[in-house]
């Protein structure tokens, strides 16, 4: 436990030092944010804050998750292959985002694109876990026992690749996606923790202690976003710990947020494209409360609490299990 809280400060420190000098250089670079014509009409102020940020969150994550691991001599091949995966989704990120400042626009990669490329990543950790662990096929819900056999790499890319456009689509308020992540990355090191799941949980702390650094650039008003960079990467690899840790179907508690935001936006266009009506003013669903007139510090608060609150009781689920 004494290491999760040394990764946690790890992350944090770093985030915090490294966070300066790279807006600084983004400001003079002129790397901003294109906002986009249909976004609600108070983000107009927010065109031109610096983007890609995602760079050193990443940054922090892997230098600080590295000493912590080191220090705990946890350097180990799984921990390789969780920390490639967010590197991986780290760059399919940033190919998004430098599509996007190049063509000065929000027109990245195509959607296709990027799902195939989220795919083939998500598979490294599918691969991995399945050759190195003889019940991995298997889902354990409550005293139930799922055996997926072959259709389990299915469930898990799924898993990954939802994951990780899930928590791209929560980005879109200043200090969301930062926010209740700091709560689900905790929820992830605690239940990676309690199951002896040390390297995932050591970079599950990095992650929540280098978010919460980075919310100190990006609360309201933001002085850099994270971009694609950041947002899809964090999302792989909150699905990838999942993956990796076995607690698939508890993430559903852990990232109800960001599981909220989806359904949000797939309720909104299923309705839309059949009977030509909207269910929300605006999706994802944060959208839709800054249109019913909630401030931008009060939806990220209240989202952030829900966050927190079910992160506690998807731990507290998770200890009842065991016991």
């Amino acid at each position: 436990m004494i290491m999760l809280a040394v990764a946690f400060l790890l992350g944090m420190i770093l985030c915090l030092l490294f966070g300066v000098p790279y807006i600084d250089f983004l400001r003079k670079k002129m790397i901003g944010q294109y906002v986009k014509d249909c976004a609600p009409e108070a983000h107009a102020k927010k065109q031109g804050t610096p983007t890609t940020g995602g760079v050193f969150i990443v940054v922090a994550i892997m230098l600080g998750a590295v000493i912590a691991l080191a220090l705990a001599q946890r350097l180990t091949t799984e921990a390789f292959i969780i920390l490639l995966t967010l590197l991986f989704y780290t760059f399919a990120g940033f190919q998004d985002d430098y599509i996007k400042i190049k063509g000065k626009g929000n027109d990245g990669l195509t959607a296709r694109g990027k799902l195939l490329r989220q795919i083939a990543i998500g598979l490294l950790p599918t691969l991995y876990i399945m050759m190195t662990n003889s019940t991995a096929t298997d889902l354990t819900v409550g005293s139930f026992v799922i055996h997926l056999g072959w259709l389990y790499p299915v469930f898990a890319v799924f898993v990954i690749t939802g994951a990780s456009n899930a928590y791209n689509l929560t980005d879109g308020l200043d200090g969301l996606a930062s926010s209740t992540g700091v709560f689900a990355f905790i929820a992830c090191a605690l239940v990676g923790f309690i199951h002896g799941e040390y390297e995932g949980a050591i970079i599950a702390a990095t992650v929540a202690g280098a978010l919460l650094g980075f919310l100190k650039y990006n609360k309201p008003k933001a002085e850099v976003f994270m971009g694609d960079t950041g947002s899809l990467a964090l999302g792989g690899l909150l699905g990838t710990l999942a993956v990796m840790g076995k607690f698939e179907i508890l993430l559903i508690l852990i990232g109800a947020v960001f599981v909220m935001e989806t359904l949000s936006v797939i309720i909104q266009v299923t309705s839309f494209k059949t009977t030509g009506k909207r269910v929300f003013k605006m999706a994802p669903i944060h959208h839709h409360f800054e249109l019913c007139g909630w401030s931008e510090k009060k939806i990220v608060v209240v989202f952030a609490l829900i966050s927190a609150l079910l992160g506690i009781l998807a731990l507290v689920l998770n200890i009842k299990e065991i016991l």
